[in-house]
């Protein structure tokens, strides 16, 4: 019997079905493939940000990852011998020489109160023999004593003089008034002393308002916090704006400046909401050695402003030419006649994050390593041209370290990352900010980061933790102009609270004429005021 055969035309039907089916099985491979990856992608991205976020929460924050940097904290583990027998009895090999006179040392600024002991009169007598005993030798031991502060009122109480004689045979007597300092605020009981203190209680050690109320409370003293905040608005705008403004002019004589920017909350800002968020803005000089373009006369300025506008600063910076050390931020970019230098810091810290999202094991091989690595090359070169003229400077950055940062913008742009990734964002940034990072080169003077502008902002952000926002734009414009006048006098040496009571004991007594004589650098700031480090 034979077996049956399908047509021609039917096997034909048949085989066409099949490529077909094969075909869109193929396809939906490749999507599903495609899909996978994806995902995948997806996956190692989340997998990246949590730890990230888990080392931000939990984790050291500082960027330092230098091996010989690292091993300075686990000596013990480095140099242990780890095939030694356990001892018998625990050995103690620390040793630390006591400093003498150390003590003596940190005390020599201080005022020295004496107390004498000394035995009765009736007691003077050797218990042997009976005669008087003398004074053979001292002891002496050294305490820190505590006052905490104190509160009292103080009366101005001025005479009125008249004539005797006038008032018997004239028709006009002259009267005639003993001269008396004007005070902080009129008709009002705040003294230079006080203003200070809630200032520098609020500013220096970030202490809220309603937390001084408190302690005020605990001394007996109804102070409430709108009173104390009134004091600071009043006084700021009478007496410390005409110091911020001068300080404004000398800032921008300067040819090398750095700024930064944060947020700030202010809950009665007209027409927004309570929730908006403001910009606290800081301006201040470079320099921590004359090749950095150090200046005698150190400045950190805050401004407050509504929105994070680039007109801001342009305004800030009217008339102003020069290099201006910046984050990332493109609102520094468009400044006229403005130089921008990019921060090798920021730069530094993409790579940092991109390591840290990264599991341990894929680390020590993974492209983050290498770019953080040419970062910290970089660094550890400027730390070698620290004691160098800004001109020596120039000539070793353009022999050893711009090349370095060639080549890593160069290594930057031949890899082949995901955009969304953290090391495709370290990248994207190199490329975006290569322009701005590349112009340290142009002086000698500039420095590769600005952390200098971010340590001056450290003050506000850690005060913000604390009192949280501003209750009005008049109180954030007081607290830019406090901070101002604070950090300024602290760049200089001077003790916040003795230079803001000189301030609100002479300024009020003063011309226009005189506010030269009372900025930070100023030869008749008292001796009291400066700082004894």
């Amino acid at each position: 019997m034979k077996n049956a055969a399908f047509p021609s035309e039917n096997l034909q039907e048949k085989c066409l079905e099949f490529e077909a089916e094969i075909s869109k099985l193929s396809e939906t491979v490749k999507v599903k493939e495609k899909k996978i990856t994806e995902l995948e992608a997806l996956v190692k991205w989340y997998e990246e940000k949590l730890r990230l976020s888990a080392h931000k929460r939990y984790g050291a924050s500082s960027e330092q990852a230098e091996s010989e940097q690292l091993s300075i904290f686990d000596e013990a583990e480095v140099t242990a011998d780890k095939k030694a027998a356990e001892p018998d009895i625990e050995q103690i090999t620390y040793k630390r020489k006591k400093r003498i006179g150390k003590r003596d040392e940190d005390f020599a600024e201080l005022p020295t109160e004496t107390v004498i002991h000394e035995l009765p009169e009736s007691e003077q007598a050797c218990p042997e023999c009976g005669e008087r005993l003398h004074v053979m030798g001292k002891e002496t031991r050294r305490e820190l004593t505590i006052i905490p502060a104190q509160v009292k009122v103080t009366e101005h109480i001025r005479s009125v003089y008249s004539c005797r004689n006038c008032e018997k045979t004239s028709v006009s007597v002259p009267v005639i008034k003993a001269p008396l300092p004007e005070p902080v605020i009129k008709g009002g009981a705040a003294s230079a002393s006080a203003v200070a203190h809630i200032m520098t209680q609020k500013y220096v050690t970030y202490t809220p308002l309603y937390r001084q109320e408190q302690e005020f409370e605990r001394q007996g003293i109804a102070l409430s916090r709108q009173t104390m905040a009134n004091w600071m608005v009043k006084a700021s705008a009478d007496w410390l704006e005409p110091i911020y403004e001068r300080l404004q002019k000398e800032l921008l004589t300067n040819e090398i400046l750095h700024a930064d920017e944060t947020t700030v909350q202010v809950l009665r800002e007209p027409g927004r909401k309570a929730r908006s968020e403001s910009y606290m803005w800081l301006y201040r000089t470079s320099g921590g050695s004359p090749a950095d373009g150090d200046t005698q006369k150190p400045v950190a300025l805050y401004d407050y402003q509504e929105t994070r506008s680039s007109s801001h600063p342009k305004r800030f910076l009217n008339g102003w030419n020069g290099y201006l050390h910046t984050d990332g931020y493109a609102g520094y970019h468009a400044l006229p006649d403005i130089t921008a230098i990019g921060c090798w810091a920021h730069m530094r810290r993409k790579f940092d994050e991109a390591l840290k999202g990264i599991s341990d094991k894929e680390r020590e091989t993974s492209k983050a390593q290498i770019g953080l690595d040419y970062c910290n090359r970089l660094f550890k070169l400027e730390r070698d041209f620290e004691k160098l003229t800004q001109e020596e400077r120039y000539e070793r950055r353009a022999a050893v370290s711009r090349p370095l940062a060639d080549e890593f913008f160069a290594w930057a742009r031949s890899l082949n990352v995901l955009p969304k990734s953290l090391l495709g964002k370290a990248v994207y940034y190199a490329s975006e900010q290569q322009k701005y990072l590349m112009n340290v080169y142009l002086d000698g003077r500039l420095e590769l980061s600005n952390n200098r502008a971010e340590r001056s902002i450290k003050p506000f952000v850690m005060g913000r933790k604390n009192w949280l926002f501003c209750n009005t734009p008049k109180g954030a414009r007081a607290s830019s102009v406090i901070y101002s006048v604070i950090e300024t006098a602290k760049e200089n040496g001077l003790k916040p609270f003795d230079y803001l009571k000189f301030l609100f004991e002479s300024v009020p007594n003063s011309t226009t004429s005189q506010l030269d004589s009372f900025l930070p650098w100023s030869d008749s700031i008292p001796d009291y005021c400066k700082s004894a480090s």
